[in-house]
């Protein structure tokens, strides 16, 4: 099963036939996940099913119908145990980007949170997750998956939003700051703070 968010709705790929019994779901085709995903962005549904008995093929396939986007960005921890966030579009969110031609998962994660942030000294310690969400660029729907690590850092400097990316603040958090960051943030990033 594959969660994927559409405007903060679940789109849920699923090979089994229990989690669709009493939901609306679509078939996977080009038209059908289309719906599905009109449907959610204009908040006609809570949720939708697409379903396909292989659940190796179901990703694969949905990533014929949209393109996927591969991105990779941290939950970093500092020396205080704070965690480092960001602020654009008006929510609180941690940093990530594209994957460039010819990098790692894990190079792309540390230099995306580098660019976005200004903190250097990472290193990471664990893969966390991945996460799914959809996003229209350029009137076309697709699906970013990003791949999130736990990283740690020493670095004590100043903290540089990406002005280019729509960066407007980076903070460092601490456990009161982070829940009430994240009642003003994506249900991805709560996921990974286990909300």
């Amino acid at each position: 099963m594959y969660k994927v968010f559409v405007k903060e709705l679940p789109l849920i790929l699923t090979n089994e036939l229990s989690d669709i019994a009493n939901s609306k779901y679509f078939l996977l085709n080009n038209g059908s996940v289309r719906e599905a995903i009109e449907a959610l962005a204009k908040k006609k549904l809570g949720q939708a099913y697409i379903y396909h008995p292989n659940h190796e093929e179901i990703l694969k396939k949905f990533c014929k119908t949209i393109p996927k986007e591969i991105a990779a960005g941290g939950v970093v921890t500092n020396s205080e145990g704070k965690v480092l966030f960001i602020y654009r579009n008006d929510k609180w969110d941690l940093p990530k980007g594209k994957l460039d031609k010819g990098e790692t998962i894990e190079e792309c994660a540390v230099r995306e949170v580098m660019e976005e942030t200004g903190v250097q000294k990472l290193k990471i310690e664990n893969f966390l997750k991945t996460t799914y969400h959809i996003f229209k660029r350029n009137g076309k729907y697709k699906l970013k998956e990003v791949h999130w690590f736990a990283m740690k850092t020493s670095y004590n400097g100043e903290l540089v939003g990406q002005e280019d990316e729509g960066i407007q603040k980076v903070k460092w958090k601490g456990p009161k700051k982070i829940k009430k960051a994240l009642e003003n943030s994506y249900t991805n990033i709560k996921s990974l703070f286990g909300e």
